[in-house]
Parts: C-alpha cells; structure tokens; sequence
C-alpha cells in the first residue's frame, strides 16, 4: 500500500478490526519511510459494476460517489453515521447481488430514493429534488402530496400550540 503522504510504498499494518457491520476491515497503517499514520477499509467486491448513465455512457460505479449522495441528503438529520454506513452497505449489496454487471443510474436512484424514504423523509425529499431536477415549487408539492406518513414521526407543533402562559 502506498503511503498517502510521501508516495512511499513500504508500509506496514499496525492494527486491523472489523467494522460493526462486519462487511469491511479497517486497517491501521504506519509507512517506513515518513512514519506517518493513516487507516484504510477493505471492503468485498463480488464483481465490477458499471453504471449506464442517461446519455449512454457508462462509467465504472463509484461506492464513494453514492455514499456523498446519502450523507449530502442526511446532513443535519437525526441519522447517525453507523446507520447511514448500514444504508450505502446495503444499497451495494442489492446492486451486486441484482446479478447485473451494468446497471442504469435511473435504478441506482430509484433504490436509493427508496431506502432513504424508509429512513428519513426530509433526506428523502432533499436527495428526490436533486436527482429529478425540481426546477418549479409544484414538483415539491406533488412529491409532498405523493408521501405517505412515516411510523414514529411526529408534526412539528406550531409556535401557537405552545402551553407558555405570559
């Protein structure tokens, strides 16, 4: 493994751990020449997967690029980051086991918007205006309209329900 910071390629493990979800190995790495620390993943890949996209071009598929698409949508939502890592795991994991080795990004979307409606409706709402270009305030309106209520979810009291007394 190539040191990240001097291009060094003598390095040495340190200290390897499973992740909690036990689909990828985190190693500590220490390089010989900078002594510099640094860790990296080591995930399973049962095949190479490409992406078609909607010109026709196909791109080998990139696990990081969904993971940012996921995280961007989470931000600032009660999501932790053990639950959104479980998420990308599992999108992965059903895209490789589809049997597919090319896959069209209209699907990749479709499965993404569908787990992050089970898991957060805001996240759901931000990634959908994203990924089918909502360009007039009627297309937030219908995808509203179209949601249904999440079990657990609460509304929001309005300020006029609050029970302060003067």
């Amino acid at each position: 493994m190539r040191c990240p910071f001097c291009g060094h390629d003598d390095t040495q493990v340190k200290d390897s751990r499973s992740t909690e979800d036990g689909v990828a190995i985190r190693r500590r790495r220490v390089c010989s020449a900078c002594t510099q620390r640094f860790t990296t993943v080591e995930r399973v890949q049962l095949r190479e997967l490409s992406v078609t996209k909607a010109d026709g071009r196909r791109v080998p598929f990139d696990r990081d690029k969904l993971a940012r698409s996921i995280r961007v949508a989470l931000r600032k939502r009660p999501v932790p980051e053990e639950r959104q890592e479980r998420l990308v795991n599992g999108l992965v994991r059903q895209l490789e086991a589809s049997g597919e080795q090319e896959i069209s990004s209209h699907r990749i979307g479709q499965l993404a918007m569908d787990a992050l409606r089970e898991v957060d409706g805001v996240a759901y709402v931000r990634f959908t205006s994203v990924y089918r270009d909502f360009r007039e305030v009627e297309a937030f309106s219908k995808i509203l309209a179209d949601m249904k209520p999440i079990p657990g979810e609460t509304d929001i009291p309005s300020p006029d329900d609050s029970q302060e007394t003067p």
